[in-house]
């Protein structure tokens, strides 16, 4: 298919974003459906394709009439965190493309339903990481791959992003964070992290995640900041949040590896992902921005902030060629990369690059942190959701996130 026709649901301020920057002006994209349950965000989608692509396309506020149009070939789905998996598996069914945008499942049941619709079916979906494809994250995934950092022993990433103001806000701005806060506990928002971690890991093609236990902080940070925010709804001010300030999760792998992830979304602070990697022969900390290598010495290292350094050498395909082509789009360019990777994947009859049993697994850590949380802390089984296959599978796609096969086409 040369040009896609792509429904999309869901424009709330990620999904105005996604279709302005990203959809719009990719070539071979025509923008056939528009839905939002709110009718004026609706409306604005309509007039932003009708700006950027001189078209006007359909519009609903029920996220059905896009899956059964047949005029959209492609689902983009940007709605609530409650919405993802109805959507996608519905969309599914319906012999539509998907790519979803990120959250956690509501259950283990959510995750099963995935695979179940891509078992019966044959379609993929494909959870849209972004930061699979981020700048440093590739760089070091070349690394690894090149074996600099000798066997992986552990990585570490979080969510490390001041969301009080989006929280509190979330009645104003109709944003479905602060019903979440509100009533659940649980490593929330996993896939920022944990989707390069599992590219390094090579979750479900030859390892995957077994075990994990999850603790949480008591909720403080949110109550701190609607006192000293008059704007904020008084009654907000001594609500009991049900999530914690901070929640840490440890999963084991199959191989051995361990995997840390943090949540720290209602404390001040700078954001950043913390992506770290550490081997038998090297590291990488986004902390301290270092690439560490132990054929180098320590005074072949040069410090902290050296990352760059290792750019020239060490950049992955996908961005060499980016740089080349120009950077687009938004979040740094990523955003257009992981756009560009399922558009491309559709056309050439490929697996998404994260498909659906990536989804399904990194979705699944949101309940299974939220049963350990409740239970103190106790280590809960994950699911093995491609029943064994993650051992020798045979149906994955290797060329988009493979060094030797980058792009060449």
């Amino acid at each position: 298919m040369e040009t896609l026709r792509i429904g999309v649901i869901g424009l709330g301020a990620r999904g105005r974003g996604i279709l302005r920057h990203i959809l719009c002006p990719m070539p071979g994209i025509q923008i056939t459906h528009v839905c939002d349950s709110y009718p004026n965000r609706a409306e604005d989608g309509v007039r932003s394709v009708i700006e950027k692509q001189g078209h006007t396309p359909k519009c609903s506020t029920d996220y059905r009439r896009v899956i059964e149009d047949p005029e959209v070939d492609v689902v983009i789905i940007n709605s609530a965190w409650e919405n993802h998996v109805a959507a996608t598996t519905a969309a599914m069914r319906a012999g539509k493309y998907v790519g979803c945008e990120v959250g956690g499942a509501y259950s283990l049941d959510d995750c099963w339903a995935l695979v179940r619709a891509y078992e019966e079916t044959g379609r993929h979906a494909m959870m849209m990481e972004n930061c699979c494809y981020g700048r440093w994250e590739l760089m070091v995934l070349n690394m690894v791959k090149q074996g600099l950092f000798g066997k992986i022993v552990a990585c570490e990433g979080g969510y490390h992003h001041d969301l009080r103001d989006e929280i509190l806000f979330g009645e104003e701005n109709r944003h479905y964070r602060l019903r979440n806060y509100q009533n659940r506990c649980c490593e929330n928002y996993p896939t920022h992290e944990l989707g390069p971690i599992a590219k390094v890991l090579g979750i479900n093609r030859g390892n995957r995640m077994v075990t994990l236990t999850s603790m949480a902080s008591g909720a403080w940070g949110l109550n701190e900041y609607a006192q000293t925010h008059e704007k904020v709804n008084p009654a907000l001010r001594d609500y009991r949040f049900a999530q914690g300030d901070i929640v840490k999760t440890t999963i084991k792998c199959a191989g051995g590896e361990l995997i840390t992830l943090t949540l720290d979304t209602t404390l001040p602070r700078h954001y950043n992902r913390g992506f770290t990697v550490r081997g038998t022969k090297g590291a990488y900390s986004e902390w301290t921005r270092t690439v560490f290598l132990d054929s180098l010495g320590e005074g072949g290292n040069e410090g902290w902030n050296n990352r760059d350094a290792y750019l020239e050498k060490y950049e992955h395909p996908i961005w060499r060629r980016y740089l080349e082509e120009g950077v687009q789009g938004s979040h740094d360019g990523m955003d257009w990369l992981e756009y560009e990777a399922f558009f491309d994947a559709i056309r050439r009859g490929d697996n998404p690059p994260i498909d659906t049993y990536d989804m399904a697994a990194w979705m699944a850590i949101t309940p299974l942190s939220e049963a350990s949380i409740a239970r103190g802390g106790a280590p809960v089984d994950i699911p093995d959701f491609t029943r064994g296959a993650w051992t020798n599978r045979t149906d994955m796609n290797t060329g988009l996130f493979s060094i030797e096969n980058e792009w060449d086409r």
